[in-house]
């Protein structure tokens, strides 16, 4: 499975707007990190589009192609990044 292009990547904007709200730093585009460390990344192949999501020691990867898959990530990412102090 090869990283996401930038043309799948910017056909997912949307998806990566939501992310960017998470308080995520963009290093590049699609690829998000919590602090100094990798947090978030995109994969492709014919299945589709996937992120992988730090989660521990490891990756987790998540399908992203629908609705429903989209939110399910983004509900993973609220519950791994505290909120930004107000």
């Amino acid at each position: 499975m090869k990283h996401a292009t930038k043309d799948t990547l910017i056909g997912a904007e949307p998806l990566l707007q939501r992310i960017r709200r998470a308080g995520l730093k963009e290093k590049s585009l699609g690829v998000f990190y919590r602090k100094s460390k990798p947090f978030l990344h995109f994969h492709e192949d014919p299945k589709g589009l996937f992120a992988d999501l730090v989660r521990g020691a490891d990756f987790d990867r998540y399908p992203v192609n629908t609705p429903e898959e989209q939110e399910r990530l983004i509900a993973v990412i609220d519950g791994e990044t505290p909120p930004d102090p107000a």
